[in-house]
């Protein structure tokens, strides 16, 4: 499937902003599952290509604005040919090594509630048999409601709440799965409607590792494993380590933002 991305990202200050420093990752990194036909990311309509690879793998570069300013304006266009790989990412040649993400963060630590829904509801069985009922037990437990967290939310606030977002149905797993001895990481990217009527979105889940099959992805938001609507950007052990932007700024008061996505789909033959 050819996917054609349009991402938009407004920010608006309060009062002028006199530096603006961002971490941007936004570009991604090779997958077996998707072929890159073009990808362009632009701040306030210049161009700006990566710098440099992070250490989980991620195309990564940084800009900073010293004048003042009182918007800033983030794009990516981008056309990506996907396939449907039942979730299945495969090896990292030369990344980190799985255990690496066996060790929890503040934002994955488990709480006894998680740990407690770990052990009840990944039962006997294979791998990908326990994880799909991980997945759903999580699921299960969150329930989607926008506006209920932020950044900063960690996986047992959000187990706690009962709400959250993708990112923090994500988050759970994660620390559910590496209680289980499961090595988890977290994924940013986006996600093509799958049915007519739903909006395109900025979007996250999680890949944990199973023996034989490397890096498989669970998207317990939508209860599915990633396909040919899904486009993989940047990993890492949670969040903060695979946000799309990171940033700080002096001055700016009261900051807004206006995000609008927009990703068109179309079937060609495999080029």
């Amino acid at each position: 499937m050819l996917l054609t991305i349009a991402h938009d990202t407004r920010y608006h200050y309060g009062q002028p902003a006199w530096l603006v420093v961002q971490a941007l990752r936004l570009w991604p990194a090779p997958s077996e599952s998707q072929k890159v036909k073009s990808w362009r990311v632009e701040v306030d309509g210049k161009v700006l290509r990566p710098t440099g690879v992070d250490g989980f793998g991620n195309p990564v570069a940084t800009h900073a604005i010293d004048r003042e300013v009182s918007e800033l304006h983030l794009a990516v266009h981008a056309q990506v040919r996907t396939s449907d790989r039942s979730g299945v990412h495969g090896d990292d040649a030369g990344g980190l090594p799985p255990m690496f993400f066996l060790k929890p963060t503040p934002l994955t630590q488990p709480s006894p509630g998680i740990v407690a829904l770990a052990d009840a509801a990944a039962g006997e069985g294979e791998a990908l048999e326990r994880l799909h009922r991980l997945a759903n037990a999580v699921r299960d437990k969150v329930d989607y409601v926008s506006d209920t967290s932020d950044a900063c939310t960690s996986a047992g606030e959000a187990f706690e709440a009962g709400t959250g977002v993708c990112q923090d149905h994500a988050q759970v797993l994660i620390a559910a799965a590496r209680h289980l001895g499961y090595p988890a990481r977290y994924v940013s990217g986006y996600l093509c409607p799958m049915e007519a009527g739903f909006p395109a979105a900025s979007h996250a889940w999680a890949e944990l590792f199973v023996d034989g099959l490397g890096w498989v992805g669970f998207d317990p938001a939508n209860r599915v494993s990633p396909d040919e609507h899904y486009v993989r950007v940047a990993c890492g052990r949670d969040y903060r380590d695979a946000a799309p932007v990171r940033g700080m700024r002096r001055g700016g008061g009261e900051e807004t933002l206006e995000v609008d996505v927009h990703i068109t789909q179309s079937v060609q033959a495999t080029q």
